[in-house]
């Protein structure tokens, strides 16, 4: 149920009902706008009908209930988009966030490199797999506690805010020690012991979207974030699995604006793994950048062809430069009228 407070109402009304909510067996999530406050009566197994008397409460507009399976990741418990801040980089401020690096840490010389090569293009975060889930348990699976090290040593040298991706529950802590920001792969995103895990953790995550996943399925992985304590998650579609041969998967652009329809998460747009064709990954950007997405994760390498994971998909330097300033200026064209819509949003 959401509890939607007048204009007016004073801290010891809204302090009332967030006590009442509880009592009645419910957690209590508040959403403060510039105007108005909203009290979001999440759970099972509480007293309803007393949700519902908390009309006649002091200043409360109207109790309404959640029309999303999906509570707090659903635009009507937040009506103003979220912003998640990783490092010194804002996600989801109206501005278009580009996270590019390799797909699989190498070496000491490949990480520095693109390191360097992506942030001197525009890329405001560096992407790195350690522990990397493959098909085969022949192919590489990355270089794990060494490649932390290796992200930290170069987020402090270069300056760019580390994404990396946990695999497992024994992992996270770890991680979150050398990363800024943790990643949860398209064959995790209903790993759920996983993600009540990253729910504790005081880092931002990035949920991909599973290959099979429906919307709804890839918000309610969002929602077991979100439940268990952890509000920084940004949402990222990278592609699924369709009839198609041609591509790697499917990127599926419909999904995004729905997802920022439906959720006041920021949402990014993986074209590497969405085509898995470099070629394809200049236009799908563009694409993803008129459509709203606030960002992408772009897989970048100094060598493609020597890459030891998704060579075929990878930009190299030049490849990135080109991408970057083809992107400039649907990057304006969007970021400043989807700015202002976000400002008027959070004063309703």
């Amino acid at each position: 149920m959401i509890i939607n407070m007048n204009e007016g109402a004073t801290e010891d009304e809204i302090q009332h009902v967030i006590e009442r909510v509880r009592e009645a067996g419910f957690q209590a999530h508040v959403t403060r706008g510039t105007e108005r406050c909203i009290v979001a009566a999440v759970g099972s197994g509480g007293k309803r009908h007393e949700l519902e008397a908390l009309a006649a409460a002091g200043g409360v507009a109207e109790v309404v209930p959640i029309a999303q399976p999906f509570k707090l990741v659903s635009r009507q418990v937040k009506p103003h988009r979220s912003v998640i801040e990783v490092g010194d980089v804002k996600i989801g401020d109206g501005s278009f966030a580009v996270i590019a690096g390799p797909c699989s840490v190498e070496s000491r010389q490949q990480i520095f490199s693109t390191a360097q090569a992506v942030k001197a293009a525009g890329a405001r975060l560096l992407r790195g797999g350690a522990y990397k889930p493959r098909t085969s348990p022949y192919d590489f699976q990355g270089l794990g506690v060494e490649a932390l090290r290796l992200l930290s040593e170069v987020r402090k040298q270069v300056g760019l805010p580390v994404v990396t991706e946990v695999m497992s529950t024994e992992d996270a802590e770890l991680i979150a020690e050398h990363a800024d920001m943790l990643q949860v792969g398209a064959r995790n995103m209903q790993n759920f012991a996983l993600l009540r895990r990253l729910a504790t953790v005081s880092k931002p995550v990035l949920l991909k979207r599973g290959p099979s996943a429906t919307v709804k399925e890839w918000l309610l992985a969002a929602e077991y974030l979100l439940a268990g304590g952890n509000p920084k998650v940004v949402l990222c579609e990278r592609g699924i699995k369709t009839f198609e041969t041609e591509t790697r998967n499917t990127l599926d652009l419909a999904a995004v604006a729905l997802a920022r329809e439906l959720s006041h998460l920021p949402v990014m747009v993986d074209p590497s793994h969405g085509t898995g064709r470099r070629t394809l990954i200049a236009p799908t950007s563009r694409a993803a950048a008129a459509l709203g997405a606030d960002g992408i994760i772009v897989e970048v390498h100094p060598c493609p062809e020597r890459a030891l994971s998704d060579g075929a998909q990878s930009l190299d330097f030049r490849g990135f430069r080109d991408l970057m300033q083809s992107l400039a200026e649907p990057m304006r064209a969007v970021s400043i009228p989807q700015l202002r819509m976000d400002k008027a949003a959070a004063k309703s």
